[in-house]
């Protein structure tokens, strides 16, 4: 049965998902966090960290070790499952993850040469793009949660100092044009010293 909901679930991420894999980000927090419950919220967030640090898209990291978990979790209420559940369960979601948009790409690409400066196809692109900008900023909310931030309630200077590396790199990055990477280091070394 989970492994059905698992397909479904991440189908309609697929299906859904524009923008890439940061903006499906917060789809597939509603889907395995808030609906389905198969995972924590502190475990997505690991999720996430790991799955940019890993080679390949954030949304296809996101997606394999979320059907891992999921399943790892479901089989510690049952005894009688195995290892090898949870490699599928990553198997499953990682493929109905990418399955729309190969079969969306396929039909597509045999109709968007040719009709592409047609009028009803140039609202639908023009519609696609601030939804893109809004999923984008909705992932970006997402994460902004006390497990990465803490709060000021629960440690002071953890969300203080928090708050200032967001800003460093949102600053260094938009206006300063500092390297993605060069930003990740400085921001781990901080957290490193800070923390």
């Amino acid at each position: 049965m989970i492994f059905f909901k698992l397909f479904l679930s991440f189908f309609k991420i697929g299906l859904f998902g524009f923008g890439g894999g940061y903006a499906m980000i917060s789809f597939i927090q509603d889907e395995v966090v808030r609906k389905n419950g198969w995972i924590s919220s502190s475990e997505f967030t690991d999720i996430i960290a790991v799955s940019q640090m890993t080679p390949g898209p954030v949304g296809i990291n996101s997606a394999t070790y979320c059907g891992y978990t999921a399943l790892m979790n479901d089989m510690a209420m049952n005894p009688n499952a195995h290892e090898w559940m949870g490699i599928l369960g990553s198997i499953v979601a990682t493929f109905s993850l990418v399955l729309p948009s190969f079969i969306l790409m396929l039909t597509i690409s045999m109709f968007l040469m040719k009709y592409r400066k047609h009028p009803v196809v140039e609202m639908v692109l023009s519609g696609l793009r601030p939804a893109v900008v809004g999923l984008l900023a909705a992932a970006a909310l997402c994460l902004m949660t006390k497990e990465n931030f803490s709060s000021p309630d629960i440690n002071m200077w953890q969300f203080w100092i928090s708050v200032a590396l967001f800003i460093a790199t949102f600053v260094g990055t938009r206006y300063f044009k500092v390297s993605p990477i060069k930003m990740i280091c400085l921001c781990a070394f901080a957290g490193f010293v800070l923390f």
